[in-house]
């Protein structure tokens, strides 16, 4: 999986358990040569626990192509549950890494594309630069896209195409995800969105300790999940999830300074549905352990 490439982002999964969980059946870059686009075909184990996804910075598509089965995410925060279910694109949120658990059937086989971080800033960049939104962008291709699926699994079986089709295919599909399924960050919402926006702050605050998806934010403040997540990130300059995480973390940090309690008893007074996610969380927002944070 880890390839001496500077365009891709694949040292995160040097410390991946590939054989643990897929068996690779292609691979572009071994198999054709590609240098401009990953494309890989998987066949998949029936069932696997605490399969932790690194975050990478490259977009990771993910194609379904046979088989079924019914899938635990989790990013450090309230588990998201899924269906496996062929035709149905799933895209990874770059930067985020994750920890799967999943039941399915014995002929679970997957398409897989990575497009390089630097094909995408330079789509960005034609098209007037920003922040790709990209929880957003998940949000968005998981209802669903013809296109986007045909074309992803198009690519698993190229015949004998070279680096000029992967290039090409590379640049259609970051452009195509980026303005159909994406935005770029830019200045403020309208008065009334930021209301709303003000509403899921409230929201949030109040209901700390308590699992909250986006799909209940969504419907506390009446907009889509794609519209909240485009709108909550232009306000306040994060997704829902992070900024939900933020509060968490400062809750923690004023219990830790504060009490006595143990973490044990601290992460679901904060949300958290385990002291080892308190952690995790608490390290990656402060860059210290709780420990380290209590005794300072």
């Amino acid at each position: 999986m880890v390839f001496d490439s500077a365009r891709f982002d694949l040292r995160p999964y040097s410390g991946f358990e590939t054989e643990r969980f897929v068996r690779r059946t292609f691979c572009s870059w071994e198999d054709a040569g590609w240098r401009s686009l990953l494309v890989q075909r998987f066949e998949h184990v029936p069932v696997a626990e605490d399969m932790a996804l690194p975050a990478a910075a490259d977009l990771h598509l993910v194609l379904p192509v046979s088989g079924r089965a019914d899938m635990e995410t989790r990013d450090g925060g309230r588990a998201v549950h899924t269906r496996w279910l062929p035709g149905r694109v799933q895209l990874g949120i770059p930067h985020q890494a994750t920890i799967r658990r999943y039941h399915g059937d014995p002929d679970m086989r997957s398409v897989q594309v990575h497009i390089p971080r630097d094909t995408v800033d330079s789509a960005v960049a034609r098209l007037g630069g920003g922040i790709p939104d990209f929880e957003a962008m998940a949000a968005s291709v998981a209802t669903g896209d013809p296109l986007l699926e045909e074309t992803v699994r198009a690519l698993g079986s190229p015949g004998p195409a070279d680096d000029l089709y992967a290039e090409t295919a590379a640049a259609f599909l970051t452009m195509h995800l980026l303005t159909r399924h994406g935005r770029l960050r830019a200045g403020r919402p309208p008065a009334r969105e930021d209301a709303r926006v003000r509403a899921a702050v409230a929201f949030l605050r109040e209901r700390l300790a308590e699992p909250i998806t986006l799909a209940d934010l969504a419907d506390e403040v009446h907009l889509s999940v794609y519209h909240l997540v485009r709108v909550f990130r232009a306000a306040t300059g994060q997704t829902p999830h992070r900024f939900l995480t933020g509060l968490r973390v400062d809750e923690a940090k004023r219990l830790l300074r504060e009490t006595d309690l143990t973490l044990d008893r601290i992460a679901p007074r904060c949300g958290f549905t385990s002291p080892g996610a308190l952690s995790a969380a608490f390290a990656r927002h402060t860059g210290t352990r709780p420990s380290a944070y209590r005794n300072s």
